[in-house]
């Protein structure tokens, strides 16, 4: 485990929980400036508060971006995104008309796919190796 002032609590459990998202534009089409990117951090900072979710970092390309997400157990990380993508679409595309030409056919300005991965902690080899110690035949 990393460092205790990073665990957080809840009503009956601390957790580090950590997660890399990767959302990419629908076919790659390369549709963010600065602005959008902006103030896409906004909107997204707050879905990650409506779901007690910490928006640790944040940042993206024309055609993508990258978040890092802290995230209480109880958090379905496929519910997360579905928000975060659902959310920011819709407001993205009120607050600034110009991107609506990337919305001609399926009306989404997402990628139906996503990237998740678990993010910190030691390495999988020494946690394995650590809770095969933890049981010691009596």
């Amino acid at each position: 485990m990393g460092d205790t002032d990073d665990i957080r609590t809840g009503r009956h459990c601390a957790f580090e929980l950590h997660a890399h998202l990767v959302f990419i534009t629908k076919y790659r089409h390369r549709v963010f400036a600065d602005q959008h990117l902006k103030r896409m951090e906004e909107i997204m900072r707050a879905v990650c508060d409506d779901f007690e979710v910490e928006l640790v970092e944040f940042t993206g390309e024309a055609n993508h971006v990258h978040l890092l997400v802290n995230f209480p157990p109880k958090v379905a990380i496929s519910k997360l995104v579905n928000s975060l993508k659902g959310v920011s679409s819709r407001r993205l595309r009120q607050e600034f008309p110009d991107l609506i030409q990337h919305y001609w056919r399926a009306q989404r300005l997402w990628s139906g796919s996503y990237f998740a991965g678990s993010v910190g902690g030691p390495p999988l080899s020494i946690m394995q190796h650590y809770i095969e110690q933890q049981h010691r035949p009596v």
